[in-house]
């Protein structure tokens, strides 16, 4: 009677530890998740931070194309805003936009290149991007990792029993396979 007993604890305390473990896990990677959401925010926060102030001195420069700049400062106003992680990713999609036009005109001009100002902005704008790709990647392949965890068998019972779901990949604004054009 005692063995039975015993291996009855037993087994209640190893399903109870990969209960806990794996909603443990889950937590883990859902709070991951946020945290690299968090690491692309603050690069946005950087680009709209950064990039109107540099524009702002580059403006002279620039007097060829007055709407990209009318377009940075309204994506920035729109960001600023933005409550939910699609209403953000809209708006630095707008901004993305019009970042692309200027570097066609910049490229389109090569006086404009040589100016020390213009380069300035050049550089910022290309690690500040490049910044922005790494994180976005970064939070996708967490939510690959978590959605993959949250669909195998046994956790997505568990995952289903405390309601985590599968979380949406960063994906890029619609338009954003075209190329800029841009009008001078």
């Amino acid at each position: 009677m005692n063995k039975i007993l015993i291996g009855i604890i037993a087994a209640v305390v190893i399903l109870a530890s990969m209960f806990f473990g794996t909603y443990n896990n889950l937590i883990a990677k859902s709070t991951g998740i946020d945290g690299q959401w968090a690491q692309v925010e603050a690069q946005y926060q950087r680009r709209f931070d950064l990039i109107p102030n540099l524009v702002e001195s580059t403006r002279g420069f620039l007097t060829q194309e007055k709407t990209i700049f009318e377009e940075i400062a309204k994506a920035r106003t729109e960001y600023g805003g933005a409550k939910t992680v699609d209403e953000k990713v809209a708006g630095a999609s707008v901004l993305d936009s019009a970042l692309s036009r200027l570097l066609v005109i910049v490229e389109n001009y090569p006086n404009l290149k040589s100016n020390e100002t213009v380069a300035r902005l050049m550089d910022e704008l290309s690690g500040t991007e490049n910044r922005i790709s790494v994180e976005r990647r970064r939070f996708n392949e967490l939510v690959q990792d978590y959605n993959l965890t949250v669909k195998r068998i046994p956790t997505n019972i568990i995952a289903g029993m405390f309601g985590f779901s599968e979380r949406p990949y960063f994906e890029a604004g619609t338009g954003a396979e075209a190329p800029p054009k841009v009008t001078l």
